[in-house]
């Protein structure tokens, strides 16, 4: 294994951002970045069972005042539940773009997503520009 190969293998966070950009979605990089969308996948499958496992065990209680902190708890258990589903979503696309090869540019405008955007958030699919662009376009006309 040369040596090359062995940093790829162990590429950090600041190795990353202190890459030239020639090297931008490089094999190594793109290896990172999958690494850690499958363990975030790993971990959100966890909590999803964890959640489905909490939402079973609820009990019905006599009591209002329980009978409410349940039904809080519970309400809260979904909408965490829901944002996990589509988290998990996010990041199974993502790995589709790996896949696909088009991982880390901008859907929207083919541009690079930028390495320091993808460490803050590996599920982007735009880059910042165009995410603005979006945003501000969906508060002015919902």
């Amino acid at each position: 294994m040369d040596e090359s190969t062995a940093q790829g293998s162990e590429l950090t966070e600041a190795m990353l951002l202190a890459a030239p950009e020639e090297q931008y979605m490089s094999a190594e990089q793109i290896a990172f970045f999958r690494r850690r969308l499958l363990a975030e996948e790993q971990s959100l499958l966890s909590a999803v069972k964890e959640t489905a496992g909490h939402l079973q065990e609820a009990e019905i209680s006599s009591d209002w005042n329980d009978r409410a902190s349940a039904e809080e708890e519970h309400t809260l258990e979904l909408r965490v539940r829901d944002r996990e589903r589509k988290l998990l979503r996010k990041i199974r696309d993502a790995l589709k773009r790996i896949e696909e090869g088009n991982y880390g540019w901008c859907e929207e405008t083919g541009e690079p997503i930028g390495i320091a955007r993808l460490l803050a958030r590996p599920t982007a699919a735009l880059c910042l520009e165009a995410q603005e662009r979006r945003e501000q376009y969906k508060r002015r006309f919902g």
